[in-house]
């Protein structure tokens, strides 16, 4: 599969376009998920609540029957007359819409979750164009996989109600010999096997068309490797120009580096390749911080700058690499140095106190 451009989609759909898409209402949600449920509802709240209903009917034929003879025909008495066949129909048809509109939201929600999405409610425009609505509908791809989808449905749902009432006819030949109440019982087993039938042929076409749609959108929703390089620049930035960005920051780091590198109390090597910076102020910090540390020629700089201010430069390989692998400027060296630093330490603070005696 190729895009516009001739380049063949064989990235996955990255989380950032299927954020948006959804935004815009592009799913994968089958409607045949959809008419499922609505039909099963439908049916099911029809034949649950028949007797609900053939009392409702009852009591409002009744009403109308018992009083025929004796009725006026006037504007008031018609007037409570619709007034009741209204109530009857909302009170009756109640169950029936409720059970239909929360199962088919049931459907909707456990397909793609719940989300409400502006973007999707928004009037487009391009849609109202006749000439693509009809390309849609008579030259595209997915109308005609719908139309075979459609065709084949129609096929298999008629061929099983062909069956079940083949059976039915000979099953009714013997209801001459059946009483009312028999006859009723016999045609509403048959409705409720009729409904499950359909039932759970529907459900196993709405699963095959969910896992088709779940595909279909899959591949709709792949993307070029130039379309997954486009997206990275948008969402993370220019990769040469954060790299711009990050040397800069690295300058910068390291001349505040070097600028509060006179203050340090020792810098130890290892001696060529490596040297740290430590700084001890126990009235701010509780343990010595690595003020500056550098690799080959950083190093040297660093020891230069150490010598132009008269700064101890202390020599031990392990403990130089040990403090450059573990410990970042500006943080405190950790816990199993202490002791080693604390001699180096010792060993400057000496020194010092050596030299102002001599001075």
């Amino acid at each position: 599969m190729a895009d516009q451009n001739g380049q063949e989609k064989t990235e996955k759909a990255t989380p950032r376009k299927l954020r948006k898409s959804r935004e815009e209402g592009q799913v994968a949600k089958s409607m045949e998920i959809s008419n499922f449920a609505v039909f099963s509802a439908g049916m099911f709240t029809l034949l649950f609540t028949r007797t609900f209903l053939a009392k409702q009917f009852y009591v409002l034929s009744r009403g109308i029957f018992e009083n025929l003879n004796s009725l006026d025909l006037k504007i008031n008495l018609l007037q409570m007359y619709a007034t009741k066949a209204v109530l009857f129909f909302v009170i009756s048809t109640a169950p029936f819409f409720a059970g239909v509109f929360i199962f088919a939201f049931a459907a909707n929600v456990l397909q793609v979750g719940f989300k409400i999405t502006p973007k999707a409610l928004r009037p487009k425009f391009d849609k109202l164009n006749p000439l693509k609505g009809i390309k849609k509908v008579f030259f595209s791809a997915q109308s005609f996989v719908e139309t075979i989808k459609s065709l084949l449905k129609f096929l298999i749902v008629g061929y099983l109600i062909y069956i079940f009432i083949e059976d039915l006819i000979h099953e009714t030949t013997n209801l001459a010999n059946f009483a009312v109440i028999d006859i009723l019982k016999f045609m509403s087993n048959s409705v409720f096997h009729l409904i499950i039938k359909l039932s759970l042929l529907y459900a196993i076409l709405a699963a095959a068309d969910f896992i088709y749609q779940k595909y279909k959108f899959k591949k709709e929703m792949m993307m070029t490797k130039q379309e997954v390089k486009e997206e990275v620049k948008q969402t993370e930035g220019n990769p040469e120009i954060k790299s711009r960005i990050k040397s800069v920051q690295v300058e910068m780091a390291r001349k505040r580096m070097m600028k509060e590198l006179p203050t340090a109390d020792v810098v130890i090597t290892n001696p060529t390749h490596l040297a740290v910076a430590l700084k001890y102020d126990p009235l701010k910090n509780g343990a010595p911080v690595v003020i500056a540390k550098g690799a080959d020629l950083l190093a040297q700089r660093i020891k230069e700058i150490a010598r132009e201010h008269d700064i101890y430069i202390y020599e031990d390989k392990p403990l130089a690499r040990m403090l450059y692998r573990s410990c970042d400027i500006g943080q405190e060296i950790p816990e199993a140095l202490f002791e080693a630093v604390a001699k180096v330490l010792a060993f400057v603070y000496g020194l010092r106190k050596k030299r102002k005696q001599i001075v």
